[in-house]
């Protein structure tokens, strides 16, 4: 589900982005103008690369039995949570599923290396 909104993120955003301007040095020389550095947060100086790797290590965690632990989940909800309040009903809200996901999984491998 992260590479998913990872990759949602980027399909919105990568064909606005002034690319060549960036690469000319507007974000070095400051000289980009406000729409310029939202969209550069928005995608490569922002979650978009941390949550692919995050969502990667996910993935294969699962697929060789680990358990994630729960702090994970709650850490994401938290970011969603503080997105959500900053800026208002946003894609910051699709947080709440891995984050549900996770806590889920780390509550339950908790729960089974009890028994």
């Amino acid at each position: 589900m992260m590479i998913l909104i990872a990759a949602g993120h980027t399909l919105v955003f990568a064909p606005i982005a002034p690319w060549s301007s960036w690469f000319a040095g507007e974000l070095r020389d400051r000289s980009g103008v406000s729409d310029s550095l939202v969209t550069f947060w928005a995608l490569p100086g922002g979650f978009v690369v941390v949550l692919v790797l995050l969502g990667l290590l996910v993935a294969r965690a699962g697929r060789l039995g680990h358990a994630v632990p729960a702090y994970v989940g709650w850490a994401i909800l938290a970011w969603g949570a503080l997105g959500v309040t900053l800026i208002g009903p946003s894609g910051f809200l699709l947080a709440v599923v891995p984050a549900g996901l996770l806590i889920a999984a780390g509550v339950t491998a908790r729960r089974g290396s009890r028994a």
